[in-house]
């Protein structure tokens, strides 16, 4: 971190994809809320959608729409069973991928849970100048998510370099 920096907080939206979970039962979505307070950044907004490819894309697109948010974290729905579709609803909408985000998600979930973090379909990108991140449903795995990824990238004062810093770039032509 580099301390001749100030810390720039941004609007985030958090976006649980269940079929089964309600504000009461939502731990991942809650624990995502808690920690990206906690590090300074805004809550814009907190949903919980059926795990449907459908009603994903129709919040998602409102949230990268909107010019004040920068950041949306969605949480569930990056398994394989047959209900588990978040990634096939967010890469139509992504202008770039993030590949190292997948990557570096399984990394540090083998030394966690070994070779079940394969199951895992985390992936990030960007949309219209929103940075977009998709974990799995575990509160466990939001917590590494953000502690060892997102939260250190989301920091302007993250050195050599961070996603903040590119922000004014990303709809460059």
């Amino acid at each position: 971190m580099s301390k001749e920096r100030e810390f720039i907080p941004l609007n985030i939206a958090i976006m649980t994809v269940s079929d089964s979970r309600n504000e009461e039962t939502d731990k991942s979505g809650a624990a995502l809320v808690k920690l990206l307070t906690e590090a300074g950044h805004k809550l814009a907004e907190k949903v919980i959608v059926a795990d449907d490819i459908y009603r994903i894309r129709a919040d998602l697109s409102r949230w990268i729409a909107d010019d004040n948010l920068q950041v949306v974290i969605t949480t569930g729905g990056t398994g394989l069973t047959g209900r588990d579709g978040t990634p096939e609803a967010v890469a139509p909408l992504l202008d770039k991928v993030i590949d190292g985000f997948g990557e570096m998600f399984r990394v540090i979930s083998y030394d966690l849970i070994g070779a079940s973090t394969m199951q895992s379909r985390a992936i990030a990108g960007t949309a219209n100048g929103t940075f977009i991140f998709c974990l799995p449903g575990s509160t466990g795995a939001c917590r590494d998510g953000w502690k060892h990824l997102i939260s250190v990238q989301l920091d302007y004062r993250t050195r050599p370099c961070n996603l903040v810093e590119i922000m004014p770039r990303l709809l460059e032509k």
